[in-house]
């Protein structure tokens, strides 16, 4: 059992000078070698962000510059064809570039999401994953750095392509 107390490690974790990049990869290292664990782990991410809870992806590997996320082909996330609807591909993609992303943020960079595209190539049925590969550039500047996510179905076919657009930027007070 995991405890979650003022005195556990998960506590002070949060508490640190950690980045949020380094609060998740350690949160995932404690929780993913456990059974549910990845589940736990993406129940928090939705936690964190509301939004993405919608979908209840399940993030199933998660390593600087790397992430790769399960949805499950469910009622809740279908459209009026009986496919995966747009949006739900959309925002497992998105979630997909972000921990890729956030997972190589040094604490000295923020970065926030300016514009998304997808492409959609075949209809999409079953479960699916979305991965993510990212590295992080040099910044000095403001700069947008577009990270890409494939999602494909379990034949391996992509079934859409998200590419977020990421601004990178100094992190107040650095």
């Amino acid at each position: 059992m995991i405890e979650v107390t003022p005195n556990s490690d998960l506590w002070l974790m949060a508490r640190t000078n950690e980045t949020p990049g380094d609060r998740l990869r350690g949160l995932w290292g404690k929780l993913s070698p456990l059974p549910g664990g990845r589940w736990i782990f993406s129940r928090l991410i939705g936690l964190m962000v509301p939004y993405t809870h919608s979908i209840r992806s399940t993030v199933v590997d998660f390593e600087p510059g790397h992430a790769r996320v399960l949805l499950r082909d469910r009622r809740r996330v279908r459209n009026h064809l009986g496919s995966v609807h747009a949006i739900a591909l959309a925002n497992v993609g998105e979630l997909a570039t972000g921990l890729s992303l956030i997972s190589g943020l040094g604490v000295e960079l923020r970065a926030i999401l300016t514009s998304l595209d997808i492409r959609y190539t075949k209809k999409a049925r079953g479960p699916l994953i979305a991965e993510a590969h990212c590295s992080i550039p040099e910044v000095t500047d403001p700069v947008d750095h577009p990270v890409e996510a494939t999602i494909r179905d379990l034949d391996g076919d992509i079934v859409a392509t998200v590419t977020a657009h990421w601004r990178l930027g100094q992190a107040r007070g650095q």
